[in-house]
């Protein structure tokens, strides 16, 4: 068994996934106390559309996801606060929109291969030792700023308007997590995969969530589950050559059902 760490690819892995287990919940708590698990999701698809535009233009797919998702996730997030859209709505809009010209991308492209499969559903194969230090450094950066304004983002969950009445830079601080989110979905696609991204982010979370218990409690627990979750999924994956990003998210939904099942027992 511990054979596998033997490999330098999924020592890189397993790396990496450490961050983003340990990342994700921090980011995810709020994305689902605030009734805003949609947003994972939609800037999952656009990550596809980065990748699809990088590979298009010959550049690098990760800086062209980065600039494509957090573009497009600052402009979600104008057309919400000035533009008084439904948050709902203004996702689906964006979600099915970025999967759309992904696909036309995808079809008229001749340089497109079986890598776009990891992009999509997530490879270990697909790390890299420069992956290693950009999600290191990104990951680092996350956690500091979200530490950092933890009790506004706490105060702004519970309730945006009276947050903003107090003095909290509601508008700041949304776009602030919306780049947060945008850069965490932008380097975990190596692993996870970008149509499955999104789940990782919100079901460790909504698992956590079962047991009832204080904020700083739930996100431990959120974050136990999260790197269980990457761990034991990037092991299924190397022993049985499946997906990453499916068998995470597998993972993810079984301890779900466990939780689910021994709290309601």
């Amino acid at each position: 068994m511990l054979d596998i760490f033997h490999y330098e690819f999924m020592q890189r892995a397993f790396t990496v996934g450490a961050i983003i287990g340990l990342i994700s919940p921090l980011l995810g708590l709020f994305v689902v106390l605030k009734r805003y698990s949609m947003l994972a999701d939609t800037l999952a698809h656009i990550s596809l559309l980065g990748v699809a535009s990088g590979i298009i233009m010959g550049v690098n797919p990760t800086l062209s996801t980065v600039a494509t998702v957090l573009s497009l996730a600052w402009l979600i997030e104008y057309l919400r606060s000035y533009y008084n859209f439904y948050s709902d709505s203004l996702l689906s809009l964006f979600l099915s929109g970025s999967l759309a010209l992904s696909i036309i991308l995808i079809s008229l492209s001749d340089n497109f291969n079986t890598s776009i499969l990891s992009y999509l559903f997530g490879s270990i194969l697909s790390v890299k030792s420069s992956d290693i230090v950009v999600i290191a450094i990104s990951g680092l950066f996350i956690a500091v700023v979200m530490l950092f304004f933890i009790y506004d983002y706490i105060y702004l969950t519970l309730d945006e308007d009276v947050a903003q009445v107090s003095g909290v830079k509601v508008k700041f601080l949304n776009f602030l997590f919306l780049t947060l989110v945008s850069l965490l979905i932008a380097f975990s696609i190596h692993i996870v995969g970008s149509l499955l991204i999104g789940a990782l982010i919100v079901i460790p979370v909504v698992s956590a969530l079962q047991f009832k218990q204080g904020f700083f409690k739930t996100l431990f627990i959120a974050t136990i589950f999260s790197t269980v979750s990457i761990f034991l999924g990037l092991t299924l994956s190397f022993f049985f050559s499946i997906p990453s990003g499916a068998s995470i998210v597998v993972n993810a939904i079984v301890i779900f059902l466990i939780s689910l099942w021994s709290n309601r027992k």
